[in-house]
């Protein structure tokens, strides 16, 4: 078992890369345990939580990069009215739910709450997967990959 204590400060940028997956909320926390995709083990234990992209550990041949998994979502397109998109918005904060705003999308996490709150409010929304970064609001060109998706209520 691979110990991890931080990112590294410097690394061979021309290694390749070996993914780390860690959900969002390993992500949030400073310790956590983790298989990379080569079969190495990581356990954390940082003073401070640590990033999707983050490389953790380097070897001759490869670096160990941290990634975030996909999770279950619902996606709200932004083909709305802005009213009605600043509704939607307020709504998922005044019941304190993680919403992230893209440039052409909302996507929350697919949680009976919130599949609750949307059809109370009367919103279409598609379930599907992708990486989830509650708070975070984008401006500029949509994500390159759009998830894979079905459609909701």
């Amino acid at each position: 078992m691979q110990p991890i204590q931080g990112p590294l400060a410097s690394f061979d940028a021309g290694r390749s890369i070996v993914a780390v997956l860690l959900s969002r909320r390993d992500l949030a926390t400073t310790t956590w345990q983790a298989i990379a995709a080569d079969g190495r083990v990581f356990r954390c234990a940082a003073p401070n939580p640590l990033r999707a992209g983050d490389t953790i550990f380097e070897t001759t041949a490869a670096r160990y990069v941290l990634s975030q998994q996909e999770e279950p979502v619902v996606e709200i397109p932004l083909d709305l009215t802005p009213s009605a998109s600043a509704g939607v918005g307020w709504a998922f904060g005044n019941e304190h739910l993680p919403l992230c705003a893209e440039p052409t999308r909302l996507l929350a996490p697919d949680e009976p709450a919130v599949r609750q709150l949307l059809e109370r409010i009367r919103v279409p929304y598609r379930t599907g997967v992708a990486v989830l970064r509650p708070g975070r609001f984008s401006r500029g060109a949509p994500p390159s990959v759009p998830p894979t998706t079905t459609p909701g209520k």
